[in-house]
């Protein structure tokens, strides 16, 4: 039995390390790259504890040399499903009733070995599985990561002790129950961070999941579930089943005790699980909770009053930093008359000295897409803009997948504001740019608030303080995460809560307390000290 109420430590943001030529960072980091690349492992399912070997193998691969084999991986089927959502059951039965502070430990403490002897593990396998640079790794892969560990544990504490008011003779008091049934965390390629988040968020609040990573990043997602178990992760809380989403979903979606799915990818896939969900309402225990943050056509918005080279360096870094493939990266710009030959120039300029190759070559700014599909994918786009008679490539344009997959940072021009590049998700290092008459500044707000379904993250630039709050005020719902002066990537935990609206999602913002309160049930329980021992009220008495 415990006697005391504990406290968290506040927690503060993982400093990012510069890795710098001759630091000991980099030594480590280059040492455990060349671990990792030297040879091919086998990579298990997880559930409930125990290593499971299907022999339905698929592989895993480095984009910047895809020939080069990291692992062989194996696939869950129905069978493993049925028993990673058995093992997850059981493990409910402790996990949810096991107290917070004990639960915040073995989070806290997952955080604790990343920030040291994992940080370099977890920075190498996404560097290499997700062609990442070191920077753009270390930023997700351990920083944030870290921060989802330490911020959400601090968020649960808070959660628990908001307590409703309570008059005299009464004490009233509210519970936050952990949800019933399991949690279906189903995570994308492009954030080591956002794997081992979506599982785990729920987890902290005394849930318990199945983890399906993205096919293109079982690598980095193995390595997380192994520093999760190092970390006194009880068996069974987060079961690991890599595998086809089209073998994998319709199992576990139909499934009684689905209690909530927690995604990020498509637009499409999420819609398809909603309707999924749809279709089985009636045969569940309990509505399930639906979270997702899906697709975005970012924007970065121009005013006739803006600084060009902040505007260039925003641009380049939000449209070309891992290759175009965030949720988060500038695709579309509209901007100025004015300014377009200042920033034309520039822009054109700095974008003729970017490098791309190998993670390994530090000097390289972008690396590859991360497989086959992506690559044809963003290359039937740039084709099309070379058919069309409304648009241009300024720079870029051509690709190479005979040894990795690149494709170069590319700029398109067009215009037509309603051209294909400029409405559709590309998601990868190509960006549209459309110019406007200066005196159409209102006018095009509202054409980029209407152009496209998502509403996911958003730039305004302008020292013009009364247009910087006329694009605030246009473009209200265009984006759940809105910058001014600033690029429109980079959300960090607990300082800007990511997510948007529209087709981008539910906008249950990660790194936040609100996507916590997804994941629990409230009870409220009101205790009476001196229960009334007639049913009769005042206003019945005689005069």
């Amino acid at each position: 039995m415990n006697h005391g109420k504990f406290s968290l430590p506040e927690p503060v943001n993982e400093p990012v390390l510069s890795y710098r030529p001759g630091s000991p960072d980099k030594k480590e980091l280059k040492a455990k790259l060349k671990e990792l690349s030297r040879k091919t492992i086998e990579i298990p399912l997880i559930i409930g504890g125990k290593e499971v070997y299907t022999g339905n193998v698929a592989q895993a691969i480095i984009p910047h040399d895809h020939q080069h084999v990291l692992a062989n991986y194996h696939k869950a089927g129905e069978k493993e499903i049925e028993m990673a959502i058995e093992a997850s059951q059981d493990a409910w039965k402790t996990w949810s009733n096991m107290p917070w502070f004990e639960r915040a430990a073995i989070f806290r403490r997952m955080a604790d070995l990343l920030s040291g002897p994992w940080r370099a593990t977890l920075n190498a396998s996404t560097m290499l599985n997700q062609s990442k640079n070191i920077f753009q790794a270390e930023i997700d892969a351990a920083c944030e990561l870290i921060d989802f560990w330490n911020f959400n544990t601090k968020y649960m504490e808070e959660i628990y002790e908001r307590q409703p008011y309570s008059p005299d003779g009464i004490w009233n008091r509210m519970e936050h129950r952990a949800l019933e049934g399991f949690i279906f965390a189903v995570t994308p390629f492009n954030f080591t961070s956002i794997a081992g988040n979506l599982p785990t968020a729920p987890a902290i609040m005394g849930n318990t999941a199945l983890w399906k990573p993205a096919s293109s990043a079982v690598y980095s997602a193995y390595f997380t579930m192994k520093l999760m178990k190092e970390a006194g992760l009880p068996d069974g809380v987060i079961n690991f089943i890599p595998g086809s989403g089209s073998k994998i979903g319709p199992s576990v979606l139909r499934h009684p005790k689905l209690a909530g799915i927690h995604f990020t990818g498509s637009t499409h896939t999420f819609q398809n699980m909603w309707k999924t969900v749809g279709e089985n309402i009636h045969n569940y225990n309990s509505y399930p909770r639906i979270v997702g943050e899906t697709g975005g056509k970012d924007f970065v918005f121009v005013h006739k009053s803006a600084d060009p080279d902040e505007v260039v360096t925003a641009l380049i870094r939000a449209a070309y930093e891992y290759q175009g493939q965030k949720c988060s990266a500038a695709s579309r710009t509209y901007l100025p008359k004015s300014l377009w030959p200042a920033i034309k120039s520039k822009l054109l300029e700095q974008i003729e000295t970017i490098k791309m190759g190998d993670v390994t070559d530090f000097t390289n700014f972008m690396n590859a897409v991360i497989d086959q599909a992506a690559y044809n994918s963003i290359m039937s786009y740039i084709d099309f803009v070379k058919e069309a008679d409304e648009a241009e490539i300024l720079i870029g344009g051509e690709g190479d997948d005979s040894k990795g997959f690149f494709i170069e940072p590319t700029v398109v021009l067009t215009s037509d504001p309603h051209f294909k590049t400029m409405e559709e998700e590309i998601f990868g290092p190509v960006l549209t740019i459309y110019i406007y008459k200066d005196e159409n500044y209102e006018d095009t707000l509202e054409l980029c608030n209407n152009t496209s379904p998502y509403a996911l993250t958003g730039a305004i630039f302008s020292k013009d303080r009364q247009a910087l709050s006329k694009a605030t005020a246009i473009l209200e719902h265009a984006a759940g995460n809105f910058y001014q002066n600033d690029k429109p990537t980079a959300a960090v935990v607990s300082q800007q809560p990511f997510g948007g609206g529209r087709a981008s999602g539910t906008n249950d913002k990660a790194g936040s307390p609100l996507n916590l309160m997804r994941w629990v049930s409230p009870r409220s329980i009101k205790e009476n000290f001196n229960p009334p021992t007639d049913y009769r009220y005042p206003f019945m008495e005689k005069k």
